[in-house]
């Protein structure tokens, strides 16, 4: 798949925090102890498991997973036609539709605006994650999680996800013209 020119631009800091995310498990790997965090709860470390590429690279893999899920949705965002650039008549698969009610970007310039938004909570998710792998890749066994581990993580996530709902309201906010 190519991206887009804007999908390219807004997706290398997310790129670059997968390579961050990688290069750092790869140098803290060895490092590791023979059991790792598998859960954190409100008590700290509630669960362990043994040393392996796949629990000590779990987060990694989220994040690869979300990115591949964010840009192709982003790049979709892009590429479908926007209620103000469709014509009168309904699509035949929308008899009875009005156009409010097609679930499609009012214009270009929102579809940007919501691929963007959707670019940032990805990198916002990666942030979150590499907050986290600091607490799974210690190099030692030990139950106790910083407090302000918790806030620091979710407050990327809530940021993305308001810029992204900003984003969507504007939209449904935009005139179709």
């Amino acid at each position: 798949m190519v991206f887009s020119p804007p999908v390219r631009l807004w997706l290398l800091p997310n790129a670059m925090l997968l390579a961050v995310l990688t290069l750092w498990g790869i140098v803290r790997y060895p490092h590791l102890p023979s059991r790792i965090p598998q859960h954190i709860g409100v008590d700290g470390v509630d669960a362990w498991t043994d040393r392996s590429i796949g629990s000590a690279f779990v987060l990694v893999f989220v994040y690869v997973g979300v990115t591949v899920l964010l840009t192709a949705c982003a790049e979709l965002t892009l590429r479908v036609t926007p209620q103000a650039e469709l014509p009168e008549e309904a699509a035949p698969f929308g008899h009875g539709l009005t156009r409010p009610s097609l679930n499609r970007p009012r214009t270009r310039a929102s579809a940007l605006r919501t691929a963007r938004a959707l670019l940032v909570l990805n990198a916002c998710t990666g942030a979150s994650l590499l907050i986290g792998s600091g607490v799974l890749w210690r190099s030692t066994a030990d139950q106790e999680v910083p407090g302000w581990m918790f806030p620091a993580m979710l407050l990327p996530l809530l940021a993305g996800t308001a810029l992204t709902v900003v984003a969507a309201v504007r939209d449904r906010r935009t005139p179709v013209k």
